[in-house]
């Protein structure tokens, strides 16, 4: 039998179009396949086109499992690497291989990035088609539903056959798109937020507002729950958490009941602007949707919006609910998000909070409280909790 060595594949997918940075983004990808394979012994290279990991066979699959969680993956391929570019020595190896398959009919598709090779791609899979015609007597070619589509890459100075492909997440890699600060409440909405910024490469550091005794303990480490499971695709996450109990009670005792949710959310949209400053993070990521509640109108957004010069992401704002909980349940965060302990966001609520706030009547309201005051003694006093991204995290015992 000849020698092959069974590797792991990763296909970029989106990563190719980058063109002269493409670079930067699969270095930022292989770091953070790395980061997420540490617990197990691996060695990585990499070039344009393909990224490939070597390890035992034991973990292989224990390792695509984790690769599935990784942005920036296209496709995930457990194949065999051949030592050789001549076609017969890998028409005996894809011999060898298909034995232990069951199938009657089959295709060969091959990709020859090496152009020094003679014969082109469809060249060489009529080439390797008719060795196995002839090698098993009781099959045959079927181009358009196979029962097994034989893939051959034929690189520089090495080949690669593999059957099967698993599909990635795809999106960027984590960090390639610089920082967000992400308002994580203990809702459904914010966590699918946080995880579809992620996608598009931006490392997310978290925030949420407590605001205690109003809101429970168990509130918090839900919270703590849900930032544990974005950290998995995410890597390691800061949790700022905000005591919010004053600046909340504040505005109650002052400000007319159908303005206060309008006032918080401008109160919180300051505080995660000044988080975000200290953090380096270039934008604040939220879970609203378009005229889901009274605080999401166009015109409440702008309202609150008036309040912050970063940019603010919606990846939801025009997302219905269920698709928003389909998400939610394949990324493994909805079962979390509705256990029944209340945030400070469903504490006090108005019974007809404002539709369409004005932003003088926001100016004219907040002077009858010390945003500034109540916003730096929030911020000095805040708690940062740090979740590695593995399954165990020092606080987990709390949960």
């Amino acid at each position: 039998m000849m020698k092959m060595k069974q590797i792991i594949m990763i296909k970029y997918g989106e990563l190719t179009t980058k063109k002269e940075n493409i670079q930067y983004f699969i270095r930022t990808l292989n770091q953070n396949i790395k980061e997420k394979l540490k617990d197990f012994s691996v060695t990585t290279h990499f070039d344009k086109g393909r990224l490939f990991i070597e390890t035992t066979k034991k973990d292989h699959l224990l390792i695509i499992e984790k690769l599935k969680e990784v942005f920036g993956i296209h496709e995930i391929i457990l194949g065999y690497k051949l030592e050789t570019l001549e076609i017969e020595e890998i028409e005996k190896a894809i011999g060898e291989l298909v034995a232990e398959e069951t199938f009657t009919t089959f295709k060969i598709e091959t990709k020859r990035s090496n152009k020094k090779i003679p014969l082109t791609s469809v060249e060489i899979s009529k080439t390797i088609g008719a060795y196995l015609l002839k090698n098993l007597p009781n099959h045959k070619v079927d181009v358009h539903h196979p029962d097994l589509l034989i893939h051959v890459e034929m690189r520089e100075q090495e080949s690669y056959v593999y059957f099967k492909t698993i599909k990635g997440i795809g999106g960027y890699p984590v960090g390639t798109l610089g920082k967000g600060i992400l308002m994580l409440s203990g809702g459904i909405d914010s966590p699918v937020a946080g995880y579809m910024t992620s996608k598009r490469g931006v490392k997310i550091e978290c925030l949420y507002f407590e605001s205690p005794p109003h809101t429970s303990l168990e509130a918090k480490n839900k919270v703590i729950q849900l930032a544990t499971i974005l950290s998995k695709y995410n890597g390691s996450i800061k949790l700022h958490v905000i005591h919010f109990t004053e600046i909340q009670e504040a505005i109650y005792k002052n400000i007319p009941h159908e303005y206060l949710i309008t006032i918080m959310r401008r109160m919180m949209y300051r505080i995660a602007e000044k988080i975000a400053y200290q953090s380096k993070a270039k934008i604040l990521i939220n879970g609203e949707s378009i005229g889901q509640v009274a605080s999401q109108t166009l015109d409440s957004m702008k309202a609150i919006n008036e309040v912050v010069k970063l940019p603010v992401i919606r990846p939801l704002a025009c997302f219905d609910k269920l698709e928003i909980i389909d998400i939610a349940k394949k990324i493994n965060t909805y079962e979390t998000s509705i256990l029944p302990y209340e945030d400070c966001c469903t504490i006090f609520v108005p019974k007809h909070p404002v539709i369409y706030p004005k932003i003088n009547l926001c100016r004219e309201y907040e002077a009858c409280i010390p945003v500034d005051a109540l916003i730096d003694q929030a911020i000095k006093n805040h708690e940062i909790i740090k979740i590695n991204g593995q399954e165990k995290n020092d606080y987990e015992d709390l949960l």
